[in-house]
């Protein structure tokens, strides 16, 4: 692939300005080839590297109106799009088979739950004794048994910041009973 002279190009560019379908044609005809080999470097997949390069062009002549020739130059531009929807694309196959290899709810408790001997958690079910019960439940959803600020949110149906906000205020009263 040979970058077009900047003279070429920006003939270029001010037909694609006036929807000229013959200049995409021929955008597509010389720059096909350097776009699907960056879009199958990121996704390895010839047939799914040849559906982004489709998905590439389809987006580079609907948005481009938008083009900015001060901000790149067109090639540039073009092999932007297609390097976004092919980690678009990427990403979207990862969540995917995430959802459907996720754990089971057994296999996360026995892998969240905490195993032998924690020296940090040493007198901690004491303190949580001085605690009235909604407190002492938030508590141990963060503490003792990991959950994230906004998995408790999730697990007591409360928005996450008044979870935020009681574990805040909660270690503060901790902290002044223990001292």
């Amino acid at each position: 692939m040979k970058l077009l002279e900047p003279d070429a190009e920006n003939q270029l560019v001010q037909r694609l300005y006036a929807r000229d379908e013959s200049a995409m044609a021929f955008f597509y005809k010389n720059y096909k080839q350097a776009l699907y080999h960056t879009i199958w470097r990121i996704v390895r997949q010839n047939e799914l590297a040849q559906d982004i390069l489709q998905e590439t062009m389809l987006k580079f002549w609907l948005t481009f109106p938008s083009y900015d020739t001060s901000k790149g130059r067109l090639f540039t531009w073009a092999l932007a799009i297609g390097r976004n929807l092919a980690i678009d694309r990427l990403r979207a196959v990862r969540r995917i088979s995430q959802r459907t290899h996720s754990l089971t709810e057994e296999d996360a408790l026995h892998l969240a739950a905490p195993t032998g001997f924690r020296p940090e958690h040493v007198g901690v079910r004491d303190w949580l004794a001085l605690l009235n019960p909604g407190d002492r439940q938030l508590l141990e959803l963060l503490y003792l048994q990991g959950y994230t600020q906004a998995e408790a949110a999730d697990e007591l149906k409360l928005p996450l910041g008044t979870i935020k906000s009681r574990g805040r205020r909660i270690i503060r009263a901790l902290a002044r009973h223990i001292n």
